[in-house]
Protein backbone atom coordinates (compact mmCIF):
# COMPACT_ATOMS: atom_id res chain seq x y z
CA UNK A 1 0.00 0.00 0.00
CA UNK A 2 1.29 3.45 -0.93
CA UNK A 3 0.31 6.44 1.20
CA UNK A 4 0.65 9.84 -0.46
CA UNK A 5 1.39 12.39 2.27
CA UNK A 6 2.20 15.22 -0.11
CA UNK A 7 -1.35 15.97 -1.27
CA UNK A 8 -2.90 16.42 2.20
CA UNK A 9 -0.05 18.79 3.08
CA UNK A 10 -0.57 20.78 -0.11
CA UNK A 11 -4.36 20.84 0.37
CA UNK A 12 -3.99 22.34 3.83
CA UNK A 13 -1.40 24.81 2.55
CA UNK A 14 -3.63 25.86 -0.34
CA UNK A 15 -6.62 26.45 1.95
CA UNK A 16 -4.61 28.91 4.06
CA UNK A 17 -3.17 30.48 0.91
CA UNK A 18 -6.69 31.20 -0.32
CA UNK A 19 -7.47 32.96 2.95
CA UNK A 20 -4.29 35.02 2.64
CA UNK A 21 -5.07 35.94 -0.96
CA UNK A 22 -8.47 37.24 0.08
CA UNK A 23 -6.86 39.39 2.78
CA UNK A 24 -4.33 40.79 0.32
CA UNK A 25 -7.05 41.60 -2.19
CA UNK A 26 -9.14 43.26 0.50
CA UNK A 27 -6.25 45.52 1.50
CA UNK A 28 -4.95 46.07 -2.07
CA UNK A 29 -1.54 44.63 -1.20
CA UNK A 30 0.60 43.14 -3.95
CA UNK A 31 2.73 40.16 -2.85
CA UNK A 32 5.81 38.80 -4.60
CA UNK A 33 7.37 35.45 -3.68
CA UNK A 34 11.07 35.51 -4.67
CA UNK A 35 12.58 32.12 -5.48
CA UNK A 36 16.30 31.54 -5.99
CA UNK A 37 19.38 29.60 -4.96
CA UNK A 38 21.56 30.75 -2.05
CA UNK A 39 23.97 33.43 -3.23
CA UNK A 40 21.93 34.49 -6.25
CA UNK A 41 21.47 37.98 -4.86
CA UNK A 42 17.92 37.84 -3.49
CA UNK A 43 18.56 40.28 -0.66
CA UNK A 44 20.57 42.71 -2.78
CA UNK A 45 17.80 42.64 -5.39
CA UNK A 46 15.21 43.33 -2.70
CA UNK A 47 17.24 46.25 -1.37
CA UNK A 48 17.66 47.71 -4.85
CA UNK A 49 13.94 47.26 -5.53
CA UNK A 50 13.04 48.98 -2.27
CA UNK A 51 15.33 51.89 -3.08
CA UNK A 52 13.65 52.32 -6.48
CA UNK A 53 10.04 52.05 -5.28
CA UNK A 54 9.92 53.34 -1.71
CA UNK A 55 9.01 56.90 -2.66
CA UNK A 56 5.76 55.69 -4.24
CA UNK A 57 4.88 52.55 -2.27
CA UNK A 58 4.87 51.35 1.32
CA UNK A 59 6.85 48.12 1.43
CA UNK A 60 7.42 45.27 3.88
CA UNK A 61 9.59 42.18 3.58
CA UNK A 62 9.14 38.65 4.93
CA UNK A 63 12.49 36.89 5.18
CA UNK A 64 12.62 33.11 5.03
CA UNK A 65 15.79 31.36 6.17
CA UNK A 66 16.68 28.06 7.74
CA UNK A 67 18.45 30.01 10.50
CA UNK A 68 19.66 33.52 11.48
CA UNK A 69 18.14 36.97 10.97
CA UNK A 70 20.98 38.52 8.98
CA UNK A 71 18.92 39.47 5.95
CA UNK A 72 16.00 40.84 7.97
CA UNK A 73 18.39 43.11 9.85
CA UNK A 74 19.70 44.47 6.53
CA UNK A 75 16.15 45.33 5.50
CA UNK A 76 15.28 46.93 8.84
CA UNK A 77 18.43 49.05 8.61
CA UNK A 78 16.83 50.72 5.58
CA UNK A 79 13.77 51.68 7.62
CA UNK A 80 11.59 48.97 6.07
CA UNK A 81 9.38 46.64 8.12
CA UNK A 82 10.76 43.09 8.05
CA UNK A 83 9.55 39.86 9.61
CA UNK A 84 11.98 36.95 9.99
CA UNK A 85 10.81 33.36 9.54
CA UNK A 86 13.28 30.65 10.52
CA UNK A 87 12.16 27.28 9.21
CA UNK A 88 14.50 25.26 11.42
CA UNK A 89 15.58 23.09 8.50
CA UNK A 90 12.58 23.13 6.17
CA UNK A 91 13.58 23.94 2.60
CA UNK A 92 10.61 26.20 1.82
CA UNK A 93 8.06 28.57 3.30
CA UNK A 94 4.45 27.51 3.75
CA UNK A 95 1.28 29.57 3.86
CA UNK A 96 0.80 28.96 7.61
CA UNK A 97 4.18 30.62 8.20
CA UNK A 98 3.18 33.59 6.06
CA UNK A 99 -0.11 33.87 7.95
CA UNK A 100 1.75 34.26 11.25
CA UNK A 101 4.09 36.83 9.71
CA UNK A 102 1.19 38.82 8.23
CA UNK A 103 -0.44 39.06 11.64
CA UNK A 104 2.38 41.34 12.83
CA UNK A 105 2.22 43.62 9.77
CA UNK A 106 -0.22 46.50 9.24
CA UNK A 107 -1.77 45.60 5.89
CA UNK A 108 -3.77 48.83 5.88
CA UNK A 109 -0.53 50.77 5.40
CA UNK A 110 1.17 48.49 2.86
CA UNK A 111 1.23 48.39 -0.93
CA UNK A 112 3.85 45.70 -1.48
CA UNK A 113 5.10 42.68 0.45
CA UNK A 114 8.22 40.93 -0.82
CA UNK A 115 8.69 37.38 0.44
CA UNK A 116 12.26 36.14 0.27
CA UNK A 117 11.79 32.39 0.19
CA UNK A 118 14.36 29.89 1.44
CA UNK A 119 17.23 29.47 -1.04
CA UNK A 120 16.10 26.48 -3.07
CA UNK A 121 15.11 25.82 -6.69
CA UNK A 122 12.84 22.85 -6.03
CA UNK A 123 10.68 22.77 -2.88
CA UNK A 124 9.18 26.31 -2.92
CA UNK A 125 7.62 25.82 -6.34
CA UNK A 126 4.83 23.60 -4.97
CA UNK A 127 3.68 25.88 -2.16
CA UNK A 128 1.17 28.65 -2.76
CA UNK A 129 1.69 31.49 -0.29
CA UNK A 130 -1.25 33.59 -1.42
CA UNK A 131 1.12 35.67 -3.53
CA UNK A 132 0.27 37.57 -6.70
CA UNK A 133 3.42 36.37 -8.43
CA UNK A 134 6.35 34.09 -7.98
CA UNK A 135 9.51 35.60 -9.43
CA UNK A 136 12.65 33.59 -10.10
CA UNK A 137 16.14 35.04 -9.68
CA UNK A 138 19.12 33.35 -11.36
CA UNK A 139 22.60 34.82 -11.16
CA UNK A 140 25.12 34.61 -13.99
CA UNK A 141 27.69 32.61 -11.95
CA UNK A 142 25.13 29.79 -11.53
CA UNK A 143 25.26 28.96 -15.25
CA UNK A 144 22.91 29.17 -18.21
CA UNK A 145 21.80 25.52 -17.95
CA UNK A 146 19.60 25.92 -14.87
CA UNK A 147 16.30 26.05 -16.82
CA UNK A 148 17.16 22.61 -18.18
CA UNK A 149 17.99 21.23 -14.73
CA UNK A 150 15.22 22.93 -12.74
CA UNK A 151 12.36 23.54 -15.19
CA UNK A 152 9.62 23.68 -12.55
CA UNK A 153 10.72 26.93 -10.93
CA UNK A 154 10.88 28.67 -14.30
CA UNK A 155 7.47 27.35 -15.29
CA UNK A 156 5.72 28.73 -12.20
CA UNK A 157 7.37 32.16 -12.33
CA UNK A 158 5.57 35.25 -13.55
CA UNK A 159 8.93 36.84 -14.34
CA UNK A 160 12.60 35.85 -14.36
CA UNK A 161 15.43 38.06 -13.16
CA UNK A 162 18.91 37.36 -14.48
CA UNK A 163 21.11 38.94 -11.81
CA UNK A 164 24.81 39.84 -11.72
CA UNK A 165 25.01 40.61 -15.44
CA UNK A 166 28.02 42.78 -14.62
CA UNK A 167 29.95 39.52 -14.11
CA UNK A 168 29.09 38.23 -17.61
CA UNK A 169 32.62 38.80 -18.98
CA UNK A 170 34.08 36.60 -16.25
CA UNK A 171 31.79 33.59 -16.66
CA UNK A 172 31.03 31.38 -19.62
CA UNK A 173 27.33 32.28 -19.63
CA UNK A 174 25.36 31.98 -22.86
CA UNK A 175 22.57 34.52 -22.39
CA UNK A 176 20.92 33.68 -25.71
CA UNK A 177 20.73 29.98 -24.83
CA UNK A 178 19.42 30.82 -21.36
CA UNK A 179 16.66 33.07 -22.67
CA UNK A 180 15.70 30.51 -25.32
CA UNK A 181 15.36 27.81 -22.65
CA UNK A 182 13.23 30.06 -20.44
CA UNK A 183 11.01 31.07 -23.36
CA UNK A 184 10.40 27.43 -24.23
CA UNK A 185 9.37 26.65 -20.65
CA UNK A 186 7.40 29.82 -20.01
CA UNK A 187 6.89 32.08 -23.03
CA UNK A 188 4.73 34.54 -21.04
CA UNK A 189 7.41 35.36 -18.46
CA UNK A 190 9.50 38.46 -19.16
CA UNK A 191 13.23 38.17 -18.49
CA UNK A 192 14.97 41.07 -16.76
CA UNK A 193 18.78 41.06 -17.06
CA UNK A 194 20.14 43.31 -14.33
CA UNK A 195 22.80 43.93 -11.73
CA UNK A 196 21.40 44.66 -8.30
CA UNK A 197 24.74 46.09 -7.18
CA UNK A 198 25.41 48.45 -10.10
CA UNK A 199 21.79 49.23 -10.98
CA UNK A 200 22.20 48.16 -14.60
CA UNK A 201 18.85 47.05 -16.02
CA UNK A 202 17.02 47.62 -12.74
CA UNK A 203 14.51 50.13 -14.11
CA UNK A 204 12.85 47.61 -16.43
CA UNK A 205 12.22 45.23 -13.53
CA UNK A 206 10.95 47.87 -11.11
CA UNK A 207 8.70 49.45 -13.75
CA UNK A 208 7.12 46.04 -14.45
CA UNK A 209 6.56 45.53 -10.73
CA UNK A 210 5.26 49.05 -10.10
CA UNK A 211 2.64 48.68 -12.82
CA UNK A 212 1.27 45.59 -11.09
CA UNK A 213 1.30 47.15 -7.63
CA UNK A 214 -0.80 50.06 -8.89
CA UNK A 215 -3.42 47.64 -10.19
CA UNK A 216 -3.67 45.65 -6.92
Amino acid sequence: MKIDMKQPILDKNDAIARELRERFIEHHVYVVDLLASPGSGKTSTILATIDALRDEFNIAVIEGDIASSVDAEKIKAQGIAAVQINTGGACHLESAMIKRAIDVLDLERLDLIIVENVGNLVCPTDFDLGENAKVMILSVPEGDDKPLKYPGVFQVSEAVILNKVDTMPVFNFNQEAFEESVNQLNPQAPIFPLSATTGEGLEAWTSWLAERIRKA
